[in-house]
């Protein structure tokens, strides 16, 4: 059975077209695809990489960061980081004349367990800038301290002399102890 030229060509056609769309469909979407998701996880792994070496890089730099916090942070012992803390803002409100009323301190346990926090409640009283100066004092002490909350009333008529409602939270890089 002869099949004429025309024909022919019609089939050769027909079974190329075929032929190609399932080149297409089982090589190469597939292999396009797979490509581009390995272009994709080369691109992440290349900023993973930058990444990297900017730690590297600012190694020296976290370390004294690091270093720095450790000696700023209370001490080790309960009694000798609430001392200093005390001592701290007595030192800070006689400077900046201020009567301090009270600190009450009271230890809470850090999101970790490697850290703990004293909280402080203090109470003062003196003018506007005195205890400006004072929250500047403790923002800027080396002891690592962090003003969570300020208050401030009038205590007269005028407004010249304030009541300073301040929390404060100071980091022990130490657990929490049990209480007994």
């Amino acid at each position: 059975m002869t099949v004429p030229q025309r024909q022919r060509w019609m089939i050769i056609i027909a079974a190329s077209t075929v032929g190609l769309l399932v080149l297409d469909r089982l090589v190469i979407t597939p292999l396009t695809a797979h490509w581009k998701q390995r272009s994709d996880e080369i691109a992440v792994l290349q900023r993973s990489i930058a990444a990297g070496r900017g730690v590297t890089e600012r190694k020296e730099r976290t370390e004294s960061l690091w270093k720095e916090i450790q000696s700023g942070s209370l001490p080790a012992d309960a009694a000798t980081a609430e001392q200093t803390v005390l001592s701290a803002f007595d030192q800070w409100g006689r400077a900046n004349r201020i009567d301090v009323a009270s600190i009450k301190p009271q230890w809470k346990r850090g999101a970790s367990a490697k850290y703990s926090l004293l909280e402080c409640r203090v109470d003062a009283a003196g003018s506007l800038s005195n205890l400006s100066r004072l929250i500047y004092d403790v923002e800027r002490s080396p002891l690592a301290l962090r003003v969570d909350s300020i208050e401030l009333s009038a205590r007269d008529e005028q407004g010249q002399t304030l009541s300073l409602g301040l929390i404060v939270s100071g980091l022990r890089l130490t657990t929490l102890e049990a209480r007994p």
